[in-house]
């Protein structure tokens, strides 16, 4: 299994890349570090923080999860879809969003395990365009509207705050905090790592691998439909056409900038926290900016390309210094 750091060192890069983009957004735009601005910036990487989460524990497992974005847009739609017909317990509603997503992560998690498709890549591609049909059928190709319709507590997670600061972001640090301590301190977080980083370990520890990566798709699933939740509360509506927007790749983006790897037993969610944040400064940057989205969605991919290609080059420095110590003995 490959080293984990934990010491406030390993994020040092990230944090440095985070603190002088910061800077060059305060030098662009005088608005940028007005507290509405930055409060607004909290409520963006809600959203990625929380579809992140499960992304990150498919990339440790050397997985992914392509549904993400989908899972939260239809968790929306099937609320969208109740109120429609007359439901307005916000406890119901929420219930049946996160339900909806953890059967659905639960789903992808299975059809890795016990239908034994290839990759990760091939089922949640397929679920993201299954949910995209899917959350347009169920809406009628409608947009749905939740404000005024007695389900405050529905749009309260998105929408309040407490003295200004978003409550759907304090919710985020407490499930990162917990993430945290599942990843490093359980035998679980080490089984989850473990499956990732070395599979051969993995089987004659016994390990029960089907299971690990079940529950990580599982748990991405769920976060994803506490995303949907965040976004209906932002929005105060559910849009069934969103299911196709990019948001798994803002989610990739904030993972493998902090510190994933896509050949699976890296990451952090101190690290993810920092990419999502980095993702959430360049688009509200870009943004206070005017600048096309086209252009937006340009520079994220070469981030992307840079964050894959550090990732790379780290990995081959290791491998070599590994060689290296195996020589000198």
């Amino acid at each position: 299994m490959k080293k984990r750091g934990s010491g406030l060192m390993d994020y040092a890069g990230t944090f440095g890349a985070l603190l002088i983009l910061c800077i060059i957004m305060t030098l662009a735009s005088d608005k940028f570090l007005r507290v509405n601005n930055l409060m607004n910036i909290l409520k963006q990487t809600s959203f990625n923080a929380l579809v992140a989460t499960g992304m990150l524990l498919a990339l440790i497992t050397a997985g992914i999860d392509l549904s993400v974005g989908a899972v939260a847009t239809f968790a929306g739609c099937v609320a969208g879809f109740l109120l429609s017909k007359g439901v307005t317990s916000s406890i119901v509603l929420i219930l049946a969003m996160l339900l909806t997503g953890t059967v659905i992560g639960t789903v992808n998690g299975l059809l890795l395990t016990r239908l034994h498709l290839p990759h990760p890549f091939v089922s949640t591609l397929g679920m993201k365009n299954v949910l995209w049909g899917a959350s347009l059928i169920v809406t009628n190709s409608q947009m749905i509207a939740f404000s005024n319709r007695d389900v405050d507590g529905v749009l309260a997670l998105g929408s309040a705050t407490i003295g200004g600061f978003p409550v759907s972001f304090l919710v985020v640090i407490i499930i990162y905090v917990v993430m945290h301590i599942l990843l490093t301190r359980t035998s679980l977080g080490r089984s989850i790592y473990c499956v990732g980083g070395n599979p051969e370990a993995t089987r004659l520890s016994g390990i029960n691998s089907a299971n690990v990566l079940t529950f990580c798709f599982a748990v991405s699933g769920f976060m994803a439909a506490l995303a949907g939740l965040v976004t209906v509360g932002r929005s105060g509506i559910c849009n069934g056409a969103n299911a196709i927007q990019p948001y798994d790749t803002d989610a990739i983006a904030a993972c493998i900038i902090g510190g994933a790897s896509f050949r699976g037993g890296k990451g952090t969610m101190v690290g993810t926290m920092l990419g999502a944040l980095i993702i959430s400064v360049l688009r509200n940057g870009f943004t206070l900016l005017s600048v096309d989205s086209s252009w937006q969605n340009l520079v994220l991919g070469l981030v992307i390309i840079g964050a894959v290609l550090l990732d790379v080059i780290r990995g081959r420095m290791a491998a070599n210094a590994l060689r290296k110590a195996a020589a000198v003995k």
